[in-house]
């Protein structure tokens, strides 16, 4: 009788933390949660939710209020729980990134051309770079078309994150040069390079669960 596929926490588990880097990841992530606790009003307070992103910011576009009482205890909670269960993805992420294929030794692990399709072969990524895409292509339309733009890059920001930060800095530079469309496109190719890297990782996780779901 064949043993089903279907995705186990203990093996999310077992990625999360067979490796140096998935390990460092976590231990990371922990000394972001004690500067949190230890200084919740420093630009560091901020650490935990970047270095779980981008899931972590997934709960900034459901609709969930704060409320008072036992809802703003239970809300800390599930935000707890989530940040916990993300920091895992991540880190099981890192942990297929690290680990070697079990078959064809003979090929070379992780090369250039296997990690960019790791970002289109599997659903997960799949569905992922659709995101990153629809936000992106929402910033554009609101900053080339619209008269008002607004806030419209919070929503590539948030898709791509954490990397797409370091694009938004990167542009800031270029809207006070001459050519006003510079920022944009700076701004639009960091946010294409973040979102490449987290769809990579993402499908290196997909492949990695889908083969150890077939060995067992």
């Amino acid at each position: 009788m064949p043993i089903s596929d279907r995705f186990r926490p203990r093996r999310l588990l077992a990625l999360a933390t067979d490796s140096l880097p998935a390990r460092a990841y976590l231990g990371l992530v922990a000394l972001g949660v004690v500067v949190l606790f230890l200084a919740p009003d420093s630009p560091y307070a901020m650490a935990p939710a970047l270095l779980t992103a981008p899931l972590s910011f997934l709960p900034m576009v459901l609709p969930f209020g704060a409320g008072g009482g036992a809802a703003e205890v239970a809300t800390a909670v599930l935000h707890g729980g989530w940040l916990l269960l993300c920091a895992l993805v991540n880190a099981a992420a890192f942990g297929a990134l690290a680990r070697r294929p079990d078959r064809a030794p003979s090929a070379r692990p992780h090369s250039g051309r296997t990690l960019l399709a790791a970002a289109v072969d599997n659903w997960p990524a799949r569905v992922y770079v659709a995101v990153v895409a629809a936000a992106l292509g929402t910033f554009l339309y609101a900053v080339l078309l619209s008269p008002d733009p607004g806030f419209a890059g919070i929503w590539p920001i948030l898709a791509a994150a954490p990397l797409s930060f370091l694009a938004a800095a990167a542009s800031a530079p270029a809207e006070y040069h001459s050519l006003p469309w510079l920022g944009t496109l700076v701004f639009s190719a960091g946010v294409v390079l973040a979102g490449l890297v987290n769809a990579v990782l993402i499908g290196l996780l997909a492949r990695t669960v889908r083969v150890r779901a077939a060995g067992r």
